[in-house]
Protein backbone atom coordinates (compact mmCIF):
# COMPACT_ATOMS: atom_id res chain seq x y z
CA UNK A 1 0.00 0.00 0.00
CA UNK A 2 1.81 3.30 -0.76
CA UNK A 3 -0.99 5.95 -1.35
CA UNK A 4 -3.79 7.49 0.70
CA UNK A 5 -7.01 5.97 0.70
CA UNK A 6 -10.71 7.79 -0.37
CA UNK A 7 -11.50 10.14 -3.02
CA UNK A 8 -9.63 13.39 -3.18
CA UNK A 9 -12.87 14.82 -1.31
CA UNK A 10 -12.50 12.23 1.34
CA UNK A 11 -8.44 13.94 1.56
CA UNK A 12 -9.53 17.31 1.83
CA UNK A 13 -8.64 18.72 5.21
CA UNK A 14 -11.10 21.45 6.91
CA UNK A 15 -9.56 24.28 7.89
CA UNK A 16 -10.60 27.89 8.63
CA UNK A 17 -9.12 29.01 4.70
CA UNK A 18 -10.70 25.89 3.16
CA UNK A 19 -7.21 25.17 1.86
CA UNK A 20 -6.44 22.13 0.59
CA UNK A 21 -3.83 20.09 2.56
CA UNK A 22 -0.31 19.70 0.77
CA UNK A 23 0.27 15.77 0.51
CA UNK A 24 3.73 15.78 1.43
CA UNK A 25 3.43 15.91 5.12
CA UNK A 26 1.03 12.92 4.92
CA UNK A 27 3.40 10.81 2.73
CA UNK A 28 6.13 11.51 5.22
CA UNK A 29 3.52 10.48 8.05
CA UNK A 30 3.05 7.41 6.41
CA UNK A 31 6.87 6.45 5.34
CA UNK A 32 7.52 6.81 8.90
CA UNK A 33 4.92 4.85 10.05
CA UNK A 34 5.76 2.03 7.51
CA UNK A 35 9.36 1.86 9.81
CA UNK A 36 7.91 0.99 12.35
CA UNK A 37 5.51 -1.62 11.05
CA UNK A 38 8.51 -3.07 10.12
CA UNK A 39 9.16 -3.77 13.97
CA UNK A 40 5.18 -4.82 14.46
CA UNK A 41 4.14 -7.29 12.16
CA UNK A 42 1.10 -7.85 14.40
CA UNK A 43 -0.38 -4.27 13.73
CA UNK A 44 -3.27 -3.49 11.05
CA UNK A 45 -1.39 -1.49 8.20
CA UNK A 46 -4.37 -0.80 6.33
CA UNK A 47 -5.29 0.97 9.81
CA UNK A 48 -2.18 2.75 10.16
CA UNK A 49 -2.00 3.80 6.40
CA UNK A 50 -5.93 5.60 6.96
CA UNK A 51 -4.95 7.03 10.38
CA UNK A 52 -1.65 8.53 9.03
CA UNK A 53 -3.32 9.88 5.62
CA UNK A 54 -6.69 11.31 7.44
CA UNK A 55 -5.05 12.42 11.14
CA UNK A 56 -5.33 15.68 10.07
CA UNK A 57 -8.80 16.40 8.41
CA UNK A 58 -10.02 18.92 10.53
CA UNK A 59 -6.89 21.21 11.34
CA UNK A 60 -7.46 24.50 14.15
CA UNK A 61 -5.34 26.72 14.65
CA UNK A 62 -2.56 26.41 17.23
CA UNK A 63 -4.26 29.25 19.14
CA UNK A 64 -7.74 28.21 18.94
CA UNK A 65 -9.58 27.30 22.13
CA UNK A 66 -10.69 24.18 20.80
CA UNK A 67 -7.68 22.94 19.12
CA UNK A 68 -7.49 20.02 21.62
CA UNK A 69 -10.68 18.52 20.21
CA UNK A 70 -8.91 18.42 16.36
CA UNK A 71 -8.34 15.22 16.72
CA UNK A 72 -12.08 13.76 17.42
CA UNK A 73 -13.05 15.37 15.25
CA UNK A 74 -10.42 14.42 12.68
CA UNK A 75 -11.74 10.45 14.04
CA UNK A 76 -15.28 11.48 13.61
CA UNK A 77 -15.20 13.14 9.76
CA UNK A 78 -12.73 10.36 8.78
CA UNK A 79 -15.01 7.26 10.44
CA UNK A 80 -18.11 9.49 8.42
CA UNK A 81 -15.77 9.50 5.17
CA UNK A 82 -14.13 5.87 5.43
CA UNK A 83 -17.55 4.58 5.44
CA UNK A 84 -19.19 5.74 2.34
CA UNK A 85 -15.98 4.87 0.68
CA UNK A 86 -16.99 1.22 1.72
CA UNK A 87 -13.65 0.99 4.16
CA UNK A 88 -14.01 -2.02 6.11
CA UNK A 89 -16.72 -1.46 8.79
CA UNK A 90 -14.78 -3.57 11.15
CA UNK A 91 -11.41 -1.68 11.21
CA UNK A 92 -13.30 1.60 11.49
CA UNK A 93 -13.38 1.73 15.29
CA UNK A 94 -9.48 1.21 15.10
CA UNK A 95 -9.23 3.66 12.60
CA UNK A 96 -10.72 6.42 14.43
CA UNK A 97 -9.13 5.85 18.07
CA UNK A 98 -5.35 5.88 16.17
CA UNK A 99 -6.33 9.29 14.77
CA UNK A 100 -7.94 10.72 18.52
CA UNK A 101 -5.11 9.67 19.62
CA UNK A 102 -2.07 10.51 18.12
CA UNK A 103 -3.02 14.67 19.34
CA UNK A 104 -1.09 14.97 22.69
CA UNK A 105 -2.93 17.98 22.93
CA UNK A 106 -6.14 15.94 22.92
CA UNK A 107 -4.69 13.97 26.10
CA UNK A 108 -6.42 10.29 24.97
CA UNK A 109 -3.87 7.30 25.79
CA UNK A 110 -3.60 5.12 22.77
CA UNK A 111 -4.84 1.72 23.16
CA UNK A 112 -3.60 -0.55 20.05
CA UNK A 113 -0.25 -1.20 18.71
CA UNK A 114 -1.80 0.80 15.62
CA UNK A 115 -2.37 4.23 17.69
CA UNK A 116 0.54 4.01 19.02
CA UNK A 117 2.48 3.72 15.81
CA UNK A 118 0.59 6.41 14.34
CA UNK A 119 1.42 8.65 17.30
CA UNK A 120 5.35 8.93 16.83
CA UNK A 121 5.19 9.89 12.80
CA UNK A 122 2.48 12.47 13.41
CA UNK A 123 4.57 13.93 16.63
CA UNK A 124 7.80 13.77 15.33
CA UNK A 125 8.17 13.87 11.51
CA UNK A 126 9.42 17.38 11.21
CA UNK A 127 12.78 17.61 11.14
CA UNK A 128 15.66 19.75 10.06
CA UNK A 129 14.30 22.96 8.05
CA UNK A 130 10.94 21.44 7.61
CA UNK A 131 10.24 21.28 11.44
CA UNK A 132 12.08 25.22 11.63
CA UNK A 133 9.82 26.10 8.71
CA UNK A 134 6.79 25.22 10.78
CA UNK A 135 8.37 27.17 13.75
CA UNK A 136 8.73 30.33 11.50
CA UNK A 137 5.48 30.42 10.25
CA UNK A 138 3.58 29.92 13.08
CA UNK A 139 4.34 32.95 14.55
CA UNK A 140 2.71 34.50 11.68
CA UNK A 141 -0.48 32.84 12.93
CA UNK A 142 -0.14 33.42 16.52
CA UNK A 143 1.53 37.03 16.73
CA UNK A 144 4.71 35.76 18.69
CA UNK A 145 8.24 36.55 17.62
CA UNK A 146 10.58 34.05 15.84
CA UNK A 147 13.39 34.34 18.64
CA UNK A 148 14.58 36.14 21.34
CA UNK A 149 16.32 38.67 20.11
CA UNK A 150 19.42 38.32 22.38
CA UNK A 151 18.99 34.90 23.94
CA UNK A 152 17.60 33.20 21.72
CA UNK A 153 18.58 29.36 23.11
CA UNK A 154 17.11 30.65 26.59
CA UNK A 155 20.10 30.80 28.50
CA UNK A 156 19.47 33.22 31.11
CA UNK A 157 15.73 33.62 30.53
CA UNK A 158 12.76 31.54 30.98
CA UNK A 159 11.51 29.54 28.21
CA UNK A 160 8.23 31.32 26.33
CA UNK A 161 6.99 29.73 23.21
CA UNK A 162 4.06 31.54 23.13
CA UNK A 163 6.00 34.55 22.78
CA UNK A 164 9.07 33.09 20.31
CA UNK A 165 8.54 29.96 18.36
CA UNK A 166 12.47 28.67 18.76
CA UNK A 167 11.58 28.05 22.38
CA UNK A 168 8.98 25.84 20.66
CA UNK A 169 11.91 23.17 20.36
CA UNK A 170 12.63 23.08 24.12
CA UNK A 171 9.09 23.21 25.66
CA UNK A 172 8.21 20.66 23.80
CA UNK A 173 9.60 18.71 20.71
CA UNK A 174 12.59 18.09 22.37
CA UNK A 175 10.91 16.71 25.00
CA UNK A 176 8.68 14.08 22.64
CA UNK A 177 10.42 10.85 22.06
CA UNK A 178 10.27 10.04 26.02
CA UNK A 179 6.80 10.22 25.56
CA UNK A 180 7.16 7.77 22.14
CA UNK A 181 4.62 4.04 23.03
CA UNK A 182 7.35 2.03 21.46
CA UNK A 183 10.79 1.30 21.53
CA UNK A 184 11.43 1.51 17.80
CA UNK A 185 9.11 5.28 18.03
CA UNK A 186 11.88 6.36 20.89
CA UNK A 187 14.70 5.87 18.81
CA UNK A 188 13.44 7.32 14.97
CA UNK A 189 12.28 10.51 17.67
CA UNK A 190 15.24 10.81 19.25
CA UNK A 191 17.09 10.47 15.74
CA UNK A 192 14.50 13.60 14.72
CA UNK A 193 14.90 15.80 17.70
CA UNK A 194 18.57 16.00 17.39
CA UNK A 195 18.77 16.59 14.06
CA UNK A 196 16.48 19.77 15.14
CA UNK A 197 18.21 20.39 18.17
CA UNK A 198 21.63 20.88 15.70
CA UNK A 199 19.72 22.72 13.21
CA UNK A 200 18.35 24.94 15.70
CA UNK A 201 21.75 25.74 17.14
CA UNK A 202 23.32 26.62 14.02
CA UNK A 203 20.48 28.61 13.53
CA UNK A 204 20.65 30.04 16.66
CA UNK A 205 24.21 31.22 16.31
CA UNK A 206 23.55 33.00 12.85
CA UNK A 207 20.52 34.60 14.58
CA UNK A 208 22.98 36.28 17.61
CA UNK A 209 25.29 37.10 14.56
CA UNK A 210 23.24 38.78 12.87
CA UNK A 211 20.95 40.81 15.91
CA UNK A 212 23.90 41.60 17.39
CA UNK A 213 25.88 43.00 14.36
Amino acid sequence: MAGPPGSAGGRRRLDRAGRRPRREPLARVWRNARLLLDHHPDADALVVLAACYLHDLVNLPKDDPERRMASRRSAALARERLAALGYPAGRLDATAHAIEAHSFSAAIAPCSIEARIVQMPTASTPRGRWAWRACSISPVWIGSALAHPDDPLAAARSLDDRAYALDHISCKLAGLPATMQTAAGRALAGERVAMLVSFRNAFADEWQGETGG
